[in-house]
């Protein structure tokens, strides 16, 4: 998936004020960075706004990476960390892994290991999972699905079993390169994760 960094802000600065609000990172690739589109109308922009008409005091800050492995998003996790400190982090990596034909073994190793680090760090995680597309074969994607439910079984972590399911194969959901969500897609992918996220949250 294309490169380029997409942040909720200007560098890395969140959508809602407060400095002492909890925040929310979303750590992932170009599914949530809103490649493709202006920032406003990616669905991390759309959480942003959703809390805030809640009232949920949380501030969403995006450090998704179009084009990221998760060999490349454990080495910027530490910095990361040090410097949003989130409550709560989306991490949602892998699906390059799997489009490059990288071990299964190494993205496993490399989630549990941002896995390990932000529980260490007082972060709460939700397991953004992924499906390859169909011409890997089955049995690859069937592993690749089973690894995002294995992880977060192993660490205690919430799970997003697809981020993506409803539309994974409705062309009309996604750019002409057919891989990158479109617009249209966007709120959807809002609806997918909310019900895992809410819980997280506590009271509004």
């Amino acid at each position: 998936m294309a490169s380029g960094l997409s942040l909720v802000g200007v560098g890395g600065t969140a959508l809602a004020d407060g400095k002492n609000a909890p925040a929310i990172m979303v750590y992932g690739d170009s599914l949530s960075a809103a490649y493709g589109l202006p920032t406003a109308q990616g669905w991390a922009s759309l959480l942003q706004k959703r809390l805030q008409a809640e009232k949920f005091p949380h501030r969403v800050i995006n450090r998704s990476l179009s084009g990221e492995t998760s060999f490349g998003g454990l080495q910027r996790l530490p910095a990361a960390l040090k410097r949003q400190k989130p409550a709560i982090t989306l991490l949602g990596l892998g699906a390059n892994d799997g489009l490059r034909g990288l071990s299964l073994q190494e993205t496993q190793r490399n989630l549990s290991e941002m896995m390990r680090l932000l529980k260490q760090a007082g972060s709460q995680v939700v397991l953004l999972g992924i499906r390859l597309p169909p011409n890997y074969g089955p049995d690859t994607a069937r592993a690749f699905e089973r690894l995002y439910r294995d992880l977060a079984q192993a660490q205690g972590a919430a799970l997003v079993p697809l981020l993506l399911a409803g539309f994974e194969t409705d062309e009309r959901y996604f750019q002409a390169d057919r891989i990158h969500p479109n617009e249209m897609a966007q709120p959807r992918i809002l609806e997918n994760l909310w019900p895992t996220l809410r819980p997280l949250l506590g009271r509004a």
